[in-house]
């Protein structure tokens, strides 16, 4: 058997979803028949109908359908028969739903009953008697009962045949309700001489599948002379009664009226529906037309009646008409609250209209007195909704508290419009169960924030701010930077947000003129279990900057040619020579050009518009002026601070072309020319500064190297032992110094401070220090200067070979005299003082005693500082303090022979009289380093030259 399905779902704004399904099944269908497969048709799963317990839920109604959850299908329980159950109402369905748990779950199903043909058109009796006059005119009606068929709509009664049709003919009458009154018309006059009974059958045939039909006889008796019918007053009368009303109550009266007199005037009053129902509510008096009740009238069951009234007389002449009676509702049915389904316990951190209970309403009455409305208890987070008719859900519209309240007793009473209203009311008891409830919240919906294009990278922006009413780690807020993109480019490559402070940085420098404002979501996380978060939209918007100077677009700089606009001499005040034309790629003021005239050959013939750039002639032009014109135009914006370009303007006052042409090849010419020379200078000028400053650097870096070195030995405390080196001996044989000896050199802690003058020597002796005791002198002839400086003062003079010593005066182990000596002494300001000859002081006495290790070592300490100094100040080839301790001692300079020098432990003087040193040049070349002894008349010791000193002696020999 074909079945239909019709599926309508509908979401409730409330979470809970609730959906609509529709079945057409036929009529008598046998026990157990398929309905629909409910899980299919509401997309469920068949263990979720298992887990939910879903059942079927209905009011007031015998289950003719049942559930079976293994196969998620709606089966027939009981055989419906469609008269049985709607009778004449169209459509004939069953509703229902289909409740499920956990979560709660509600869905309305409707089964639609459609008829089949299973019912044939009958009527009420088997047999109708008319008495007919033979006088009755032709078109006479005569009323007959409709058939009844209790199936509907095409199955209903369609046609009525009457046979035979001689002397009447079928007249139907369709009503506003759907059906046709039957009427049979005389068509043809009666003759009750030739026919005094007539018999009929009137046929009703219905349109169903098989077509089905019913009969009914029609017996007449012809009479005599009743040529007038009764007449209704009205044809249509109508009435209102309240349901509930008493029996005997009068709803209504007819009255009809006949022409004829005595018992062809006398009217009987009948009721003809053929309908039981109508006939056990409703009576009439057959006298005189009171319409009376016998049964119990409720609205909820019909609410109008249609009664058809038939008068007829004694001659058989009728005439209907109709009894309409509305049922006045009242206010008998107090509502009905049905808890479908309902939670016992719910979390609190359950969201906004979650479903705790879903309630069916039901009052059956109607208008005002059928509107019901609903309320519950005050100050509860609770909201009772009407999500569909006469269906009320009991859902959560605020956040849950545990710790405010953990159970609520709620009251929901619904009462109805009537008067007196009816209401009743029920009692749901929920507990809250507790858990981490609290987002973090923000301070505001969004943000926004400016800020100004070439930021430095880092920079902190803004603070977005959200709080947490949990405590403890649930309320520890935690910032993140949600991922989305900005011009395909992450965001994160933007901005980035501290996950403690939420203090948002640029990641970047921001460039207006690519990007003018761009959105991001920030989520702030507490640190619960699970955590809730929140989310902010942050807008960023890029202040403009005046990063940007104008780009001149015309004319156009090359380097390679020259361009210039041409003005013919006989142009006039205002000539337009050319525009120069420009743009900003910056924005708003930033962006406002204007154009001022920098630099021109001839001010007081060009100039140039404000704003439009336009270079015009403000004179007339004249053949005194210049061929070549060059203009300098600035191009400036209105930011701050503005920033500007300049461009060349390259004027020709000519009239012809070759003129020009010679002109401005020569400016090209020069123009390269004059652009390479000051590349090349701008170069030098590079390269001296470059040589300068590394000179200056090293400069001070050795000046403050040696002052630190000074410093350390001005500071010293240690004091200078001379020390005598105890191996020196002659290798030759002949010479007559036996005995050690040395020079002593005094000097200042601070050498560079001390000013030293050397004699010119005649030979070097080179001492040899060995550690076995033994040593070697040789001579070595030099004749290098003290300072190996070529324009010297001090010019080494021949040697002096006139050695001249008595054999008395030979050094030996134990001399008469003290030795004679050259006293070389620095002072720390005033430089070197030399004396000897006469002024030193002479006597006898041993030779002093070596000095002790420790002496030797502490006197090592402080030559080794002096070394250093030394060596640097006087150079290579001088006589410093390094040659006293060193391996080798080399004398390479020796005093000048016009100095008094004396050897330790000898009475020789060294003199500088050539005649003497003619004399002594033979014996002096035998002897290895003889002492010498001071002159009669040495001459006075000079001071060393300094630097300075030099270069004044050097300008005296120049003059």
């Amino acid at each position: 058997m074909a079945r239909q399905v019709l599926l309508f779902i509908s979401l409730l704004a409330v979470g809970s979803v609730l959906g609509q399904v529709s079945y057409i099944i036929p009529e008598e269908m046998t026990k157990g028949s398929l309905v629909g497969n409910i899980a299919q048709d509401l997309g469920l799963q068949i263990k979720r109908l298992t887990s939910g317990k879903a059942r079927i839920y209905a009011r007031d109604t015998d289950q003719y359908v049942e559930l079976n959850r293994e196969r998620g299908v709606l089966l027939v329980k009981e055989r419906i028969d469609r008269e049985a159950l709607c009778k004449q109402t169209t459509p004939c369905a069953l509703h229902f739903q289909i409740i499920l748990e956990n979560p709660m779950e509600f869905y309305t199903v409707t089964v639609q009953i459609t008829d089949i043909n299973d019912n044939a058109p009958t009527f009420k009796k088997t047999k109708i008697i008319f008495k007919i006059s033979e006088t009755a005119l032709i078109g006479a009606k005569f009323v007959l009962e409709r058939a009844v068929d209790l199936d509907v709509e095409m199955n209903s009664v369609q046609s009525y045949e009457l046979k035979p049709s001689d002397n009447f003919a079928l007249k139907l009458h369709s009503n506003s309700d759907g059906n046709k009154d039957v009427e049979i018309v005389l068509q043809k006059p009666l003759d009750r001489e030739k026919q005094e009974q007539i018999s009929l059958v009137l046929t009703a045939v219905d349109g169903g599948e098989p077509q089905m039909s019913g009969t009914m006889q029609i017996l007449i008796t012809v009479l005599d002379a009743n040529d007038n019918a009764p007449v209704f007053t009205q044809q249509t009368y109508k009435a209102t009664v309240t349901e509930n009303s008493p029996k005997g109550t009068v709803v209504a009266t007819v009255t009809a009226s006949d022409a004829d007199q005595g018992s062809n005037s006398k009217i009987t009053y009948s009721i003809t529906n053929a309908a039981d129902d109508d006939t056990r509510i409703f009576e009439i008096n057959e006298e005189n037309g009171n319409v009376v009740l016998i049964g119990i009238i409720d609205y909820e069951k019909s609410r109008n009646y249609q009664i058809n009234l038939l008068a007829s007389d004694e001659g058989g002449l009728t005439d209907s008409c109709k009894l309409i009676v509305d049922v006045q509702d009242v206010n008998d049915n107090k509502p009905e609250i049905n808890i479908m389904s309902k939670s016992a316990v719910i979390s609190e951190d359950a969201n906004p209209n979650t479903v705790v209970t879903m309630i069916n309403i039901e009052d059956k009455d109607s208008g005002e007195n059928g509107k019901v409305q609903c309320f519950m208890s005050d100050n509860v987070p609770f909201e009772l909704r009407a999500s569909s008719n006469n269906f009320y859900t009991l859902v959560t519209d605020s956040d849950l508290d545990r710790e405010k309240a953990s159970e609520y007793n709620i009251t929901v009473t619904c009462s109805d419009e009537g008067v007196p209203s009816l209401s009743s009311s029920v009692t749901l008891t929920l507990q809250v169960s507790d858990v981490n409830d609290n987002a973090p919240v923000f301070e505001r919906s969004s943000y926004e924030a400016y800020i100004v294009e070439n930021n430095t990278p880092g920079l902190s922006i803004f603070t977005v701010k959200a709080t947490d009413a949990d405590w403890n780690q649930n309320a520890r807020v935690s910032y993140i930077l949600e991922d989305s993109s900005v011009n395909g480019v992450p965001v994160s490559s933007y901005v980035s947000v501290s996950a403690d402070s939420g203090v948002i940085h640029a990641v970047r420098s921001f460039d207006y003129e690519q990007i003018k404002d761009f959105h991001f979501r920030v989520k702030a996380q507490d640190g619960g279990s699970p955590p809730l978060s929140s989310n902010v939209t942050v807008k960023i918007m890029i202040q403009d900057q005046n990063d940007n100077p104008p780009q001149v677009l015309y004319p156009v700089q090359t380097g390679g040619s020259l361009v210039a606009e041409m003005v013919p001499r006989s142009a006039d005040v205002g000539y337009l020579v050319t525009k120069v034309v420009a743009v900003d790629v910056d924005s708003g003021q930033n962006a406002w050009l204007s154009y001022k005239l920098q630099k021109a050959t001839d001010r007081a013939l060009f100039e140039v518009g404000l704003q439009n750039g336009e270079i015009r002639t403000i004179r007339q032009v004249t053949d005194k002026d210049a061929v070549k014109q060059r203009l300098t135009v600035i191009v400036e914006d209105n930011g701050q601070p503005s920033r500007s370009a300049t461009v060349i303007v390259n004027v020709a006052v000519a009239d012809s072309f070759p003129e020009v042409l010679s002109e401005f090849t020569e400016l090209t010419h020069d123009k390269e020319y004059n652009d390479n020379l000051t590349f090349y200078l701008v170069l030098a000028l590079a390269v001296v500064s470059f040589l300068f400053i590394t000179c200056l650097v090293v400069i001070i870096s050795v000046k403050i190297y040696r002052w630190r070195q000074s410093r350390i030995l001005y500071h010293s405390n240690l004091p200078v032992i001379p020390y005598y080196p105890p191996r020196y001996s002659d290798t030759l044989g002949t010479g007559t110094l036996p005995h050690v000896y040395n020079y002593e050199v005094c000097r200042t802690t601070d050498s560079r401070k001390s000013d030293c003058k050397f004699g010119r020597a005649g030979s070097q002796n080179v001492l040899i220090m060995d550690p076995s005791s033994t040593g070697t002198m040789q001579r070595i002839q030099s004749e290098k200067s003290i300072l190996d400086e070529p324009d010297s003062p001090l010019e080494q003079k021949p040697p002096n070979n006139d050695w001249r010593f008595t054999q008395g005066q030979r050094p030996g182990p134990s001399g008469p005299h003290m030795p004679y000596g050259t006293h070389i002494r620095w002072t720390p300001k005033n430089g070197t003082r030399a004396t000897g000859g006469p002024e030193v002081a002479m006597g006898t006495g041993p030779w002093p005693q070596p000095p002790t290790e420790a002496e030797q070592l502490q006197a090592l300490m402080a030559a080794a500082n002096e070394v250093s100094e030394a060596t640097a100040t006087l150079g290579p080839g001088t006589m410093g303090l390094s040659t006293r301790y060193s391996p080798q001692f080399t004398l390479q300079h020796v005093p000048d022979y016009r100095q008094n020098v004396y050897i330790p432990g000898s009475t020789a003087t060294l003199t500088s009289n050539p005649q003497q040193q003619q004399a002594t040049a033979q014996q002096a070349t035998q002897q290895a380093l003889p002492p010498p002894q001071a002159s009669a008349q040495p001459e006075p010791p000079k001071a060393a030259q300094t630097p300075a000193s030099k270069k004044k002696s050097t300008k005296k020999e120049k003059k």
